[in-house]
């Protein structure tokens, strides 16, 4: 079985699915806020009249939706409960984390490597990834596109789906049917679930459809998801299971937070004596927490000195390490 790698950031953890030196399939956390499997006591903050819904409220002053409540559950008792889906950032407002009640003792949630075992994996934490493979999945998220050959897959993070829609030169059905292994492997490897929209090439042979749907149930499977077949406007609908923000969704719904951690991972990743010299856009000064600086310098072992540059854009900042005065 292939072991999953589990690298801890500066407020991420992230894991890859190695195999021939490729990411085949990755995950990105951001700690800090409700997240799935945790278990924490809050307050009834109001009750859905005539529905076993209401809204839950934490000592942290975050709120989350709750069902299957009891029929005598009442307004401003406690209440303990489970988080099964961590809130979503979207462009124009914040969907809530979801919850049920629980009898388990309050825990935190659990971090990858134990996630990853739980659901039957191996996992181990790595100091580091080998080479470029993490940034160069990273800057893809960021990006919002990866090629294949033929073409390219170009992603659009909606508040309603994911939607990828397929570009290239070439015949329709070919451009179709080159697509449909890239769009397999990145499912996986940017960690997409929930709604998501395929645009394929409008393909106006009906055989020309059927063989495109018989390329996606081959390369899908596997892949716990349902979906459509594609309709006479080249339109393809998957839905699969929701668990978690994917790589998209995390790094461009906060993509200042995400440069200033990758920054603060190449920062970690030089090597050599005298202080880390780190140059950064502007914006990313106030998202450089002091803690996570004070980390950097733990795990270094060299002071940190920060330079701000306005002409560099947010995804660039360089690390290099300069001697001391």
């Amino acid at each position: 079985m292939a072991e999953w790698l589990v690298e801890e950031g500066f407020g991420e953890e992230r894991a890859v699915l190695i195999d021939k030196g490729e990411i085949v399939a990755a995950r990105l956390v951001w700690p800090g806020r409700l997240a799935a499997g945790q278990v924490e006591d809050a307050v009834l903050a109001s009750h859905h009249q005539g529905s076993r819904r209401g809204t839950v409220r934490f000592s942290s002053g975050e709120d989350a939706l709750v069902d299957r409540l009891p029929r005598a559950a009442q307004e401003g008792a406690p209440i303990r409960v489970e988080i099964t889906r961590e809130a979503l950032r979207e462009r124009d407002r914040t969907k809530l984390a979801h919850a049920r009640p629980s009898a388990s003792p309050p825990r935190p949630a659990p971090g990858l490597v134990e996630q990853l075992r739980g659901e039957g994996f191996e996992a181990r934490p790595v100091r580091r990834f080998d080479g470029s493979a993490w940034e160069d999945l990273w800057l893809e998220a960021w990006q919002g596109a990866t090629a294949f050959d033929g073409g390219e897959l170009a992603f659009f993070d909606t508040s309603a789906m994911t939607l990828i829609d397929v570009d290239g030169a070439g015949d329709p059905r070919s451009l179709a049917l080159a697509a449909v292994p890239a769009i397999a492997t990145v499912l996986r490897r940017f960690d997409i679930g929930g709604s998501i929209g395929v645009d394929f090439p409008t393909l106006a042979a009906k055989a020309d459809r059927k063989a495109v749907d018989d390329a996606l149930d081959q390369a899908l499977s596997g892949w716990p998801h349902e979906r459509t077949a594609m309709n006479g406007f080249g339109f393809v609908q998957l839905v699969a299971r929701f668990a978690r923000p994917s790589l998209l969704q995390r790094i461009q719904r906060g993509r200042t937070g995400a440069a200033a951690r990758l920054a603060l991972r190449r920062a970690e990743r030089v090597e050599g004596p005298g202080v880390t010299l780190l140059t950064v856009h502007p914006a990313l000064k106030a998202k450089l927490r002091p803690e996570w600086l004070a980390e950097l310098e733990r795990r270094t072992g060299r002071p940190t000195r920060l330079a701000i540059e306005p002409a560099l854009a947010l995804e660039a900042a360089a690390a290099q390490i300069v001697p001391h005065d």
